[in-house]
Formats: structure tokens, sequence, C-alpha cells
């Protein structure tokens, strides 16, 4: 049984970079363009780890991993921070809300499949 993905970027080129990447290697993948409309896909299925974006409209990536950590199907699932934001300080909050990586664009899609690989077992 493959794993579950979901990327959260309100950049369609992005999660389609990264849907191509992890599909190559076997995994599923799901897809929301906010952290609004991802909030709204995590309804109890089975999600192996959350990347996210941080700037996004309506519901920003730090907001999202806060809410999504509040559902108890969701607590452990991890999550990598996917974004242009390499401050500190952005990092800290994420880290504060949950995240357990963080990865600053733009980036090569072989990194993404490394870290998701790291963070999840097969």
């Amino acid at each position: 049984m493959s794993k579950t993905i979901m990327i959260v970027d309100d950049s369609a080129s992005l999660r389609q970079v990264v849907r191509i990447a992890l599909r190559g290697v076997g995994f599923e993948v799901i897809e929301a363009s906010d952290g609004q409309e991802a909030l709204e896909q995590l309804d109890g299925k089975k999600i192996h780890l959350v990347i996210s974006d941080v700037n996004m409209p309506r519901m920003d990536g730090i907001s999202f991993v806060k809410a999504a950590k509040q559902i108890p199907a969701y607590r452990f699932t991890p999550v990598v921070m996917l974004t242009t934001e390499s401050g500190e300080a952005s990092k800290e909050r994420g880290r504060a809300a949950g995240a357990k990586a963080w990865m600053n664009k733009p980036f090569q899609p072989a990194q993404i499949v490394s870290v998701v690989s790291r963070l999840i077992a097969p």
C-alpha cells in the first residue's frame, strides 16, 4: 500500500513539480491550494506526511499546521514546511506549530523525495 502525502501550496506549478517527484517514487498525492482547503480535506483519511507552504491566502501554513495538530487523527502526522522564508524566526514559529522539517524554495525534486523518505519509512 502506498503512503499518502498532502501538498499545500497556492502555486499550482509548485504542487505539480512536487506531485510528479513523489508519484515517481510511488507515493499517492493529494493537493490543497491553501490552509483552509487543506483543513477541509482532513476528514479522517490516513495522510502520512504534509508538505506545506508558509505564505498562502485565506489560511497560512503555520496556522494550518496548528489547526491540523488539534485534530487527533493528525496530531502525529509529520509536516515539512516548504517556503521562501528562511529566517530563524519563521523556522521557530514552524517548529512551535509542529513542523518536523523546513525546506527552502527553490529546491530540487530529489531533495523533496529524500526528506519525505527520511520522515516516513517505507
